[in-house]
């Protein structure tokens, strides 16, 4: 049974006219639930992981502060959100749900997380509403735990998974591969294994192209034993903190090819949805609910 992680902590209550859509993690489940795509006992709820697992990716000293709430004001700042014992509780809860979602993937082949792919997040530092990298997180709970000796992260948000690729940038256990705007934040990159810039208004013929040409050689030259993919859709072409020119079809049919390549290769997958900020909650909220759609086709 496809397995999703879910609390209803991931809506966090922000400052009137913030610019993250987070009402986007209550809507999700309702369409999903409405439309008959998941049903409750698809939904399973996080709660907190143990600090080691935390830990196994980020510097003690930043966690404690983040807890603490003892983070510098500039260092705060840069996170995006107010600081509060809140938000760095959804931020614990949702990395559970990727590391729960590690486990329900080994034994289903796939698991969803619908919040998570805070990939901005570095081990010492958080940036761009990321506080800890929950997939980061979750490379590291199985590598700890010998459940996979070798980890692809497929990042296809449009943003370039910065915090990721320094995590992991002398760990040749897990390969990181970003496929992102080449204009967007982070304007200071950093080194992914493999990463692949794409210019202003890329559309969907070009950037399907590319990804499916890379995706399956990338599979034979690492050889994972399991993936994790960040399915952002602030690829679209209404995102407003995109710089791509995707369709919702086109959206669909990249994390189509993803679920498949991954689903025939027999490798555990787990999902976290990353950015969206279209100016219509309902385009987010279709674009992500497409995701779900297409995993349980392939995987129920």
């Amino acid at each position: 049974m496809l397995k999703i992680a879910y609390h209803p902590i991931y809506k966090h209550p922000l400052p009137e006219g913030h610019r993250f859509p987070m009402i986007k993690y209550e809507l999700l489940p309702q369409q999903l639930l409405y439309e008959g795509t998941c049903s409750e006992e698809n939904f399973f709820e996080p709660s907190f992981p143990e600090d080691h697992h935390i830990l196994a990716a980020h510097d003690e000293e930043y966690y404690k502060d983040l807890v603490s709430l003892d983070l510098s004001k500039s260092a705060a700042r840069k996170i995006g959100f107010p600081l509060s014992d809140e938000l760095v509780m959804r931020e614990r809860i949702i990395a559970d749900g990727t590391i729960k979602g590690c486990e329900f993937a080994l034994e289903n082949g796939i698991a969803m997380n619908i919040a998570g792919g805070t990939h901005h997040a570095y081990s010492d530092r958080g940036e761009a509403f990321c506080m800890l990298n929950d997939q980061a997180i979750g490379a590291r709970y199985l590598l700890n735990s010998k459940l996979a000796n070798k980890v692809l992260i497929i990042d296809l948000d449009v943003h370039q998974g910065n915090g990721t690729a320094e995590i992991f940038q002398t760990d040749h256990s897990v390969f990181t591969f970003s496929m992102h705007g080449k204009g967007n934040y982070p304007f200071k990159k950093e080194t992914s294994d493999l990463d692949i810039p794409l210019e202003k208004d890329t559309k969907d013929e070009e950037y399907l192209s590319i990804l499916k040409k890379t995706l399956p050689k990338l599979l034979k030259q690492v050889q994972p034993d399991f993936i994790f993919y960040l399915c952002g859709v602030d690829v679209l072409e209404s995102d407003k903190l995109g710089t791509l020119s995707m369709t919702l079809d086109g959206c669909k049919e990249r994390d189509r090819f993803v679920l498949e390549t991954c689903y025939n290769a027999k490798i555990p997958l787990q999902c976290s949805m990353g950015g969206g900020y279209s100016p219509d909650i309902k385009v987010i909220v279709e674009a992500h609910a497409n995701t779900f759609r297409t995993a349980h086709e392939m995987y129920e």
